[in-house]
């Protein structure tokens, strides 16, 4: 009873906040918001955005999906996608296409042909389309000709790994999420001493948030050493 006690409450406690207000712009991701930004003037009505886990592709879906009213889904769940009764003139975000080489033959035929099939919707309706992925459409080994060459000529929204006022921001977010008060001088402690990317950030949050309510301690740095260095 205490273990599902203790998963209600870190269930109840992340609230991801995805509005664009929540964005936190630096130069490892300038460029990519002003590319998002163009929309709706994206050739062909297209665009992939890519960067490392938890670099904000999601993020950047949701800004996208708040201004243009598009539906977001993940890339692993187009095999069921009803795409007759998909609207003409609308916008899509498929997140993670790059995970589709990672399907069964079976499922990943039928979620390249479905995606196929979106994109030629979109494009002959004047609608809009976003791709995510770790790397550029070009390197997902598409086993579909057609839509790799559709895909690979989408223009490329890159954020690139994480300065530290970006690092300092995201950890700021995440502990936010899980609506966990921190120190300013706790998250700079975090910056200098963390692997830096943004799912090290992801996995140290929790991992903090967990040993503070394991021991009923707030974060403080001396809770960030001892979980930095493997003493919890």
């Amino acid at each position: 009873m205490a273990g599902r006690a203790r998963q209600l409450v870190l269930d109840l406690a992340t609230r991801p906040a995805l509005g664009r207000a929540d964005f936190f712009v630096s130069p490892s991701n300038r460029l990519a918001l002003a590319q998002l930004d163009t929309w709706p003037g994206w050739p062909e009505g297209r665009l992939a955005v890519t960067g490392p886990a938890g670099s904000g592709k999601t993020h950047l879906a949701h800004v996208w999906a708040a201004g243009s009213g598009a539906r977001i889904l993940p890339a692993v769940d187009l095999p069921a996608l009803d795409i007759a009764a998909l609207p003409g003139e609308t916008a899509l975000a498929v997140e993670d296409a790059d995970r589709l080489a990672t399907l069964e033959d079976d499922r990943r035929r039928a979620a390249e042909e479905a995606l196929f099939h979106v994109a030629n919707r979109l494009a002959a309706a004047g609608g809009s389309l976003m791709v995510s992925g770790r790397s550029a459409p070009a390197q997902w080994d598409l086993t579909l000709p057609d839509l790799a060459s559709r895909l690979g000529a989408a223009p490329v929204a890159r954020l690139e790994p994480p300065d530290d006022a970006l690092l300092a921001a995201v950890l700021v977010k995440l502990f936010t999420d899980r609506q966990l008060p921190v120190a300013p001088e706790v998250v700079t402690y975090l910056v200098s001493r963390m692997d830096r990317s943004f799912a090290a950030a992801e996995r140290l949050v929790a991992r903090l948030d967990a040993a503070g309510l394991e021991r009923r301690r707030r974060i403080t740095r001396s809770l960030a050493a001892e979980v930095l260095h493997g003493r919890t």
